[in-house]
């Protein structure tokens, strides 16, 4: 997406090609794309695309979501499990295996799932549940929910992939893709997991825990909606294991479904302000609000930076920070960067 030139936001193409393109046109100053970023080693990165052997260790190659949830996870559960299975006999309620048991509560109360077949029955039992309560639920919400978004990107990836298979598309069409309906494949992927989820946990509730098919259904409603009626829910030893993964995975995917359509929406809702923008004619009035120098002439990049304060894309705030940012690096104060004001602008913090 960026030009391989670098150089200043406004310039004079320098390409062949785009020169002949416009040789009849009028002359001007035009905007390049910048090249904030490589869009090669982007590609490399994330889809999966990069040649060679990787020569980090296995650890290392692990996205930082998932180590920070492995951490958080391992001690929440961890403290949570020592907590409740010394007052286990304070819990009243359908019991299996005591540290099992403690497990089965701690994930039940970290989801707010709330069954109530093992409640609290003293006042530390109850003081416990109120702190694993809070900090369960913090935990989902800032530490899960982004290792589960990471997740979906990359079954995302894998879908784009199957999609563009007959089309023998290559990365940067890919990532073009992503980029463009990224919510949308989002969506489409989380759907398609929770699906699976719930007729897993449909089929394990009838076969394991013998419920019947609507019991079961409604089961796994309750559970993946935090609802927790409580007079269906996991009573076995071994759907307490099913349950300790198959409630953390569910919930935290439902969550993850209506953020992704909620995001969709207003993604929808910015294209067609987006749209209507682009489309209506531009006034005087237009010309003298993009003028910010002043000077009764509106350049290129003037005129970007009121078409995306228009569209709510950046406020004045946005460009004042940034004009200071200007400011101080052109040391010269010419109006322009170069290499020499680069290097006058460091050398103070270098001789720091």
């Amino acid at each position: 997406m960026g030009s391989n030139e670098s150089g200043s936001l406004v310039s004079e193409p320098k390409d062949p090609l785009s020169q002949k393109n416009i040789n009849n046109a009028p002359k001007g100053r035009r905007i390049r794309l910048c090249k904030s970023a490589p869009l090669s080693d982007y590609v490399g990165f994330e889809t999966g695309f990069a040649s060679g052997p990787s020569t980090k260790s296995f650890f290392r190659n692990i996205h930082p979501s998932f180590r920070m949830v492995a951490a958080f996870l391992t001690v929440y559960l961890g403290l949570g499990t020592v907590c409740f299975y010394l007052v286990g006999h304070q819990l009243k309620g359908k019991k299996t295996n005591g540290v099992l048991d403690a497990v089965y509560f701690c994930v039940v109360t970290m989801t707010t799932v709330g069954y109530g077949d093992l409640v609290p029955n003293s006042v530390i039992s109850k003081l416990l549940a109120c702190a694993f309560v809070f900090s369960g639920m913090a935990f989902v919400g800032m530490t899960l929910s982004k290792a589960a978004d990471y997740l979906i990107e990359k079954q995302e990836l894998l879908l784009v992939k199957a999609l563009h298979m007959n089309q023998k598309a290559g990365p940067i069409e890919i990532l073009k893709d992503i980029e463009t309906n990224n919510l949308r494949y989002k969506c489409i992927v989380v759907f398609i997991l929770l699906l699976l989820l719930i007729l897993g946990g449909t089929a394990f509730l009838a076969t394991v825990e013998k419920l019947s098919l609507v019991d079961a259904f409604y089961c796994v409603c309750c559970t993946i909606t935090t609802l927790g009626y409580g007079d269906k829910s996991f009573s076995t030893q071994a759907g307490r294991v099913f349950a300790v993964f198959w409630i953390l995975t569910s919930t935290i995917c439902l969550a993850q479904f209506f953020l992704y359509v909620a995001e969709l929406n207003a993604q929808s809702r910015q294209r067609a302000l987006v749209k209507l923008i682009l489309t209506r004619r531009m006034t005087n009035v237009d010309l003298e609000a993009a003028d910010l120098d002043g000077d009764g002439v509106v350049g290129a990049a003037e005129f970007v930076i009121y078409k995306l304060k228009e569209m709510g894309k950046i406020s004045l705030e946005d460009v004042r920070l940034v004009m200071e940012e200007f400011e101080a690096l052109d040391v010269d104060q010419s109006g322009t960067l170069s290499t020499s004001d680069i290097m006058l602008a460091q050398q103070p913090q270098t001789e720091k």
